[in-house]
């Protein structure tokens, strides 16, 4: 089997490249290593140093694909706000070239990375497919957007399409640069340089952490199931979700709050369509993942 990996150098991009490779596939990444690292890509892939955002410059690679999984993005909700058009033109516009390179390549299918931050805020937990998104931020609205392109595709082009909606990822290779990342990694990078661990708001936001290894193992299962390929929307989640109170906690060290942000209350992902679709469910808990995420942290030496 032939594979493309679009963020194939990012975090999840990459762990899914690893376990493509030892499944046999033969792989090809596209990144512009933006926000990915050289450090992250497999040597056993075929890397392409492109731009999603020119369709030319990666139409040719598609050619003789088999299975497109795509990653590529700007997935940041406080840059989308900051940079609306920036983020919109990659996350789009970068969107539908990759689609349109995979229908005219003839690819078997395509599996789409979405995102639970079309859900918004919900007052109703567990979050399911079917109820109506409400994103708060242009990232939660360029992933949605993304969503019903690829539904598109599968209906007017008959190129079979499926995405997953991603809970709060984690795990080795997360990322720790930029103007925002993740809670965890925000934490785990603040208690190596010997700060605070800032808390924003009063912490008792909970948030569906979902390890990596998980949402690999996702893909992996849609690109391959029989039940998809219509343009499904799928939840990929833990199924439980914990404060960011108890993530600081978990991690250790002094905290302290600071200003709130507008961003959703809780997440927590209904995993019923993923099991009964995928024959996915979860398999690293919490403390499993964030340990493996701690031993990949102090192994790197690109982070100080």
């Amino acid at each position: 089997m032939k594979s493309l990996v679009t963020g194939g150098a990012g975090f999840i991009g990459s762990n899914c490249v690893d376990a493509l490779i030892d499944k046999g596939h033969e792989v090809i990444i596209i990144d512009n290593l933006s926000t990915g690292k050289k450090e992250n890509i497999n040597s056993k892939a075929k890397f392409i140093e492109a731009d999603i955002t020119n369709l030319e410059e990666i139409k040719p690679h598609f050619e003789g694909v088999d299975y497109v999984f795509h990653f590529a993005a700007l997935p940041r909700v406080q840059v989308s706000i900051e940079d609306p058009i920036s983020t919109h033109n990659i996350n789009i516009n970068g969107t539908l070239n990759v689609l349109l390179a995979a229908r005219d390549a003839k690819v078997k299918r395509l599996v789409y990375s979405a995102s639970s931050s079309a859900y918004g805020d919900n007052d109703q937990m567990p979050l399911q497919e079917d109820f109506l998104p409400a994103p708060m931020s242009p990232y939660g609205l360029h992933k949605y957007v993304g969503e019903h392109y690829a539904r598109l595709f599968s209906l007017l082009y008959g190129l079979e399409t499926v995405s997953l909606r991603y809970f709060n990822a984690y795990g080795p290779r997360m990322a720790f640069e930029g103007s925002y990342f993740t809670v965890v990694a925000t934490f785990l990078l603040q208690k190596k340089q010997g700060k605070i661990l800032t808390i924003v708001g009063d912490g008792n936001q909970t948030r569906d952490f979902t390890y990596v290894g998980d949402i690999v193992n996702a893909n992996i299962a849609a690109a391959t199931s029989t039940k998809v390929g219509k343009g499904e929307v799928i939840n990929i989640g833990a199924g439980k979700n914990y404060s960011v109170n108890e993530i600081a906690k978990r991690i250790g060290g002094e905290t302290t709050n600071i200003d709130p942000r507008i961003e959703p209350k809780d997440t927590l992902a209904d995993n019923t369509k993923a099991k009964e679709l995928l024959d996915w469910q979860p398999e690293v808990d919490l403390d499993e993942g964030l340990k493996n995420s701690i031993d990949w942290f102090d192994s790197v030496d690109y982070i100080n």
